[in-house]
Formats: structure tokens, sequence, C-alpha cells
């Protein structure tokens, strides 16, 4: 029997994977470099302005557009170092919604009362959000992949 994993071989990169990436063109790293700008404008909003940390970043268009250039530049990224940090982005913001999303349904699902209890959910999302656009920009200024 062949698991999952051994199917989609081509999806997924352990940690310590010593897979050799090509080097990208400068232009492409400075792509992801703006991508991630758009993200933490979107997180710098949230946080300074009126909206929610994960409210700015779900619906801001500097985040939307963000995901929007990721989707356009992956193919250009694919079998570099930078492939990595375009999944990271995407995975980002896609899990970011799904997790919120979820508490949207409880919410409604529990009438309102569920509100008395996301507010936790909905600030770890926000922190994970900063912790995740943070470590890929650090990640990605040392010249380094992200593991996925």
């Amino acid at each position: 029997m062949v698991s999952m994993l051994e199917h989609r071989s081509d999806t997924f990169t352990p940690h310590h994977s010593t897979q050799e990436w090509s080097e990208p063109v400068d232009s492409l790293i400075t792509w992801t470099k703006v991508v991630y700008a758009l993200h933490a404008f979107s997180l710098l909003t949230g946080i300074i302005g009126t909206a929610t940390v994960v409210g700015a970043f779900l619906t801001g268009w500097p985040s939307i557009i963000a995901v929007i250039l990721n989707y356009i530049k992956r193919s250009e990224a694919q079998g570099t170092w930078l492939e990595s940090h375009s999944r990271w982005q995407i995975r980002t913001f896609w899990f970011g919604l799904l997790w919120i999303s979820l508490c949207v349904v409880f919410i409604i699902a529990t009438f309102g009362i569920g509100l008395l209890f996301t507010w936790l959910p909905i600030t770890l999302v926000g922190i994970w959000f900063v912790y995740r656009i943070v470590r890929g920009w650090v990640t990605l200024s040392d010249g380094r992949p992200m593991y996925v």
C-alpha cells in the first residue's frame, strides 16, 4: 500500500530536505519582498488603525493584491528557493481565512454567544499572521528558503 505522501511527493518537502534549488533572478526576489511588504502594511493598518489585525489582513487591499501577485508569479518561482516563500505566503492567507471562517461559523451556530469565546482564537490568528510575515521576511532577507 502506497501512502498519500508518496503520491504527492512533488508537494511535500520536509524541513530537513536537501533539495537543490536554482538561483532566482533578482527581480523575483524584489517581487517577493513587495508581497511581504504588502502583507506587513495590512498588518500595520490593523495594529494602528481602527480595523483589527485579522480583518485588515484578510480583507485589506494590500493583502489581497499580495495573494494575487503570489499566484501570478508562482510559476516563475518554481524550482527556486523563492517557491517556498510563495507557498508560505499563500498558506498564511488561506489558513488564516479558514480559522477565522470557523470562528464565524461558531458564532453563528451559537446565535452570537460564541463571540464571548472566539476573541481568543481570533487574537491568536492575528499573532500568527504577524509571526508568519516577520519570520518569512527575515528568512527572505537571509536568502534562505522557508520550510513548508
